[in-house]
């Protein structure tokens, strides 16, 4: 079979309309900490002490897209893609988190909205992706109710600012992470350990979304609303019962507890019962299940691996097998061990899973059949090398074609799949992993600032323009 004829079947069997995109987030790939009246996030805390970022790095100047609008658009164009996801920075619009705005802020975001329309390309914006201002984070952060507050008239600012462009909006980016990561295992920005304040933390990221999504459907009924949550699917690694619970405890916090409750409004109940030996969960107030259930559009869902988990003390735990599942809030005496099964694997220790992302866009179909769903993030991190103006990254091209096999087979099974973002549009900081984890479509030279399209980023874009051209024919 030909390269191009497998490009043909594969671009065939997706709808037309479908969403064809890449993704990034503000701290990866802005810089420009402190330019233009930004103020400080929790991020910009969290990098500047030692030993929390593996090569000690920061965002301050990341891959520069803050001074760098018109190249990063037409790279989105160059792959010819329709939609680009980018998430606002909270502190560059309002440096303190309150309802004072920077207009510096919210004219970078406008010219940006402007340049993609200009050359036909949908803005998807991320009013949450991890960047809280450190004024808030002071103030308590995320555990707090006022945080969830204030973050519902940021969403306010924000769309009073772009809605009249911007139709499609996402509310919080993986709150898993903001969490859990961020509040329970310290991996994260602000880099606590207190596995009840993160519990809070993600109740109340969950109260935040509620009034942002309210907040942007009360002034434009017809946006398109959504919460970026990731998935992953969970096996248990023996019929065992202790393991069996294991695989349940993992899936329930990690697959059901947001979904659930934007969904179904209330978190599912088992995992209430296991977090009341950590919490009293005295700070959910009556009114505010109904709140983070106000009405979805869209699920956004970010895909990577899967887990295989066990219960046993002694089980294999290990980092890289679990990229986040690990810093969920189990009282001390609640083992679970992550083990990795034997399949390829990332350069981060994830397993390469593409069955798993078909699986997971089933189950939420099944689940939770009222909404549309969009892939919006998935990717690869790979070692990739630059060699004479060439990146020759075969595995992640095989990683992204394989897995949007597995979202052909979700659209044919049925499954209201309505687009796809790679992540990333180009190499960045990669968060606690510095700038050792290149992701990107796009080969960034961090000292330079190059950007060459590495040859998953030329197979992406033959795909995406084959597909775009029959749905133009049809």
């Amino acid at each position: 079979m030909s390269n191009d004829f497998e490009v043909a079947a594969l671009a065939a069997r997706f709808p037309s309309g479908f969403a064809w995109g890449a993704a990034t987030s503000s701290y990866q790939v802005e810089g420009s900490t402190t330019a233009d009246g930004r103020g400080q996030s929790i991020w910009d805390t969290f990098v500047s002490e030692p030993g929390r970022v593996v090569d000690g790095s920061n965002g301050d100047k990341a891959i520069d897209s803050y001074h760098n609008i018109e190249g990063d658009v037409a790279l989105v164009g160059e792959l010819g893609l329709n939609s680009y996801r980018f998430s606002l920075s909270w502190p560059r619009i309002c440096p303190d988190g309150d309802g004072k705005v920077n207009r510096a802020g919210l004219d970078y975001y406008s010219a940006l909205v402007d340049a993609l329309l200009e050359q036909g390309i949908t803005p998807w914006v991320t009013l949450y992706h991890w960047d809280l201002p450190q004024a808030l984070e002071n103030g308590g952060g995320w555990p707090k109710r006022d945080t969830a507050e204030r973050f519902g008239e940021f969403a306010q600012i924000a769309h009073q600012a772009l809605g009249d462009r911007v139709k499609r909006w996402i509310t919080v980016n993986e709150p898993w992470c903001a969490a859990f990561l961020g509040y329970s295992s310290g991996e994260h920005a602000p880099g606590r350990r207190e596995p009840a304040a993160s519990i809070a933390a993600a109740h109340h990221l969950m109260l935040g979304h509620g009034l942002a999504a309210r907040a942007i459907k009360e002034a434009e009924p017809d946006a398109t609303v959504s919460i970026g949550l990731n998935f992953y699917p969970v096996y248990a690694a023996s019929d065992a019962p202790v393991d069996v619970d294991a695989a349940r405890r993992i899936d329930g916090v990690q697959n059901r507890w947001f979904t659930d409750a934007a969904l179904k409004g209330a978190y599912p109940e088992d995992i209430v019962d296991d977090f009341t030996a950590v919490t009293d969960f005295s700070f959910v107030e009556v009114g505010d299940m109904e709140v983070i259930n106000a009405p979805l559009d869209c699920l956004s869902v970010n895909y990577y691996s899967q887990y295989t988990v066990t219960g046993r003390e002694g089980g294999a735990v290990s980092a890289s097998a679990a990229p986040t599942g690990a810093g969920s809030p189990w009282p001390a005496n609640e083992h679970v061990g992550f083990m990795t099964t034997g399949l390829p694997q990332t350069d981060m220790g994830w397993e390469i899973a593409p069955e798993g992302l078909s699986e997971t866009l089933r189950r939420l179909h099944a689940n939770y059949p009222d909404v549309t769903l969009a892939v919006t993030e998935n990717g690869a991190a790979f070692p990739d090398k630059l060699v004479e103006d060439q990146v020759a990254d075969s595995e992640r091209l095989d990683y992204v074609r394989e897995h949007l096999g597995a979202c052909a087979d979700a659209v044919e099974a049925g499954v209201p799949l309505i687009g796809y973002f790679a992540w990333s549009l180009a190499d960045n900081f990669e968060w606690a992993w510095g700038y050792t984890k290149r992701f990107g479509l796009v080969y960034v030279d961090f000292e330079t600032g190059q950007r060459v399209v590495k040859d998953s980023g030329k197979w992406y874009c033959d795909l995406v323009r084959t597909a775009r051209s029959n749905g133009e024919a049809k």
